[in-house]
């Protein structure tokens, strides 16, 4: 269990939680494993080449067979002409993996406790308006206001369209928390309600 301090939004310290999160000098292959798999799991897949039977035209020999001295030739599509087909070119596939919960649930874990030292709890991170300068000095107060990942226990609009402009953040609830988004981000914003949220989801 490690022991993380609640600060306000002016940066004052209010209080400490507990999170079942260990500090970690390294990674295993676990957190890249699941950090490949959820990037080939954002790809679309919908890369496409044409052969040669797909090509439109070539069904007319294009000269004699003997007698030009040129090359023999029978098809203007052959994969050797300008404007022929493709071989072994790229088709449209399925690029998504499946990763058990329990694995994930690990790597999100040991991701955590790797950016033990960038993680901020507030809390609370409520705005009086949907401004970019009130969010960006309360994460300036806290020092995290380098590529931020704010974590919260439900969508909030006001907060998402005053972070949009800050370079780098990313707004997310704690049930989309995973490995990618932690290793990503330069510092982990919670709120207090999220993250004793993710302590119960990491079985806290």
């Amino acid at each position: 269990m490690a022991s993380i301090d609640v600060y306000n939004r002016d940066g004052e310290k209010v209080h400490a939680i507990e999170l079942p999160l260990e500090q970690l000098d390294e990674l295993t292959v676990t957190v890249s494993n699941v950090v490949r798999a959820h990037m080939a799991n954002r790809r679309r897949g919908t890369h496409a080449t044409k052969t040669r039977g797909m090509m439109r035209g070539g069904g007319r020999k294009p000269w004699r067979q003997k007698g030009t001295g040129r090359a023999r030739a029978g098809t203007r599509r052959s994969p050797l002409w300008t404007g022929g087909g493709t071989v072994f070119g790229p088709h449209p596939r399925d690029y998504s993996q499946k990763i058990p919960t329990k694995v994930r649930r690990k790597a999100l874990q040991e991701a955590l406790g790797f950016k033990l030292s960038a993680i901020r709890v507030l809390d609370e991170l409520k705005l009086n308006e949907p401004r970019t300068r009130e969010i960006f000095n309360i994460l300036k107060n806290n020092e995290a206001q380098a590529k931020p990942l704010l974590v919260t226990t439900a969508s909030d609009k006001d907060l998402w369209l005053a972070s949009r402009n800050i370079p780098g953040s990313c707004l997310t609830q704690v049930e989309d928390l995973n490995a990618y988004l932690v290793m990503w981000h330069h510092n982990l914003v919670f709120t207090q309600a999220a993250a004793e949220k993710l302590g119960q989801i990491l079985g806290g």
